[in-house]
């Protein structure tokens, strides 16, 4: 497992533009100029043989495509998204997540092909009982669900979630055997104000404080101004933070976590834009919102892999 040098990594969380103080605006030619010189310098070679091969800072993990269905669908609206992915081909070295509203998890777990794993949306912070509107992690057990995902910014910023709870959260949640997905990302003020990287690593930091093991989160980076917006992050924007993100694992955490720890991107993720994000070497993966509504759509995301995959 190899990992860049510390003087090279360090220069990315203190050098790019728009990320800490500069670039108010989001134009990033400059940062896409210092992106390329950098990016030819921490160069990897990695031991992996197929489809990751030489990679820059990339993680060794499998690709992997999550489906936020949000609150959106009814019985005849899911039935036809499950048929629609029942019938697609998807590519097999990518781990494929959905995640339906509550009430509609045991119809997915019934008729969706085991191809594709469930994940729920929420869970509690402890184990359950009087707390009305809750889901419970060992309900999700008891369900069939493998993962959940926490620290949404709609759950950060709409319902109210502060990082240190998001935190507990996934520390219970690892703790019962649940796969978390872990999520990230700053407000577009922030991006502007140049405080992305502070905010991303504040976040982050509040898992890592709790967490047990890393062996089952991946991580999400989901800048909440492309969340359903129409906006997305362009593939260099996308890159940096990711970057930065697993720079900072390397740092707090270990180069092992660092390197195995997914880190997957969201933000207005579909069909057209898959591709072009998925070449970038930092990206592991998707977290999808409305796309993951449209079956065909949806498959052409996970299969986005093969624009991942480079000569070893």
């Amino acid at each position: 497992m190899a990992v860049a040098s510390t003087s090279l990594a360090s220069q990315l969380s203190a050098q790019f533009s728009g990320l800490r103080r500069s670039c108010p605006k989001l134009d990033h030619s400059h940062s896409h100029s210092l992106f390329q010189q950098v990016h030819s310098h921490i160069r990897l070679s990695s031991s992996r043989k197929g489809s990751r091969g030489v990679v820059s800072m990339a993680g060794t993990g499998k690709f992997f495509v999550g489906g936020n269905w949000k609150c959106n669908g009814t019985k005849e609206s899911i039935t036809k998204l499950v048929s629609d992915l029942n019938g697609a081909k998807l590519e097999a070295d990518v781990d494929v997540v959905v995640a339906p509203p509550f009430i509609y998890i045991d119809q997915v777990k019934n008729t969706l092909t085991a191809r594709i794993e469930i994940s729920g949306q929420n869970s509690w912070v402890g184990k359950g009982g009087a707390f009305t509107g809750e889901i419970s992690v060992e309900q999700l057990n008891d369900i069939g669900c493998k993962w959940v995902i926490l620290g949404h910014s709609e759950r950060r910023h709409i319902i109210g979630e502060d990082d240190q709870f998001i935190g507990k959260k996934a520390a219970y949640a690892l703790s019962q055997g649940l796969g978390v997905i872990a999520c990230v990302g700053e407000k577009l003020e922030e991006r502007e104000s140049g405080k992305t990287f502070d905010v991303c690593f504040q976040q982050l930091k509040a898992f890592a404080d709790a967490v047990p093991s890393w062996e089952n989160v991946v991580i999400a980076y989901e800048p909440v101004w492309a969340i359903g917006t129409g906006k997305v992050a362009t593939p260099i924007q996308a890159q940096e933070v990711h970057v930065a993100l697993r720079d900072w694992l390397r740092k707090n955490v270990s180069a092992e976590v660092a390197s195995k720890t997914r880190i997957i991107y969201g933000g207005s993720v579909n069909g057209g834009n898959s591709a072009e994000l998925a070449k970038q070497e930092d990206i592991d993966g998707f977290l999808v919102g409305g796309a993951s509504l449209k079956g065909p759509e949806f498959a052409t995301i996970v299969n986005s892999v093969t624009s991942k995959k480079v000569a070893a």
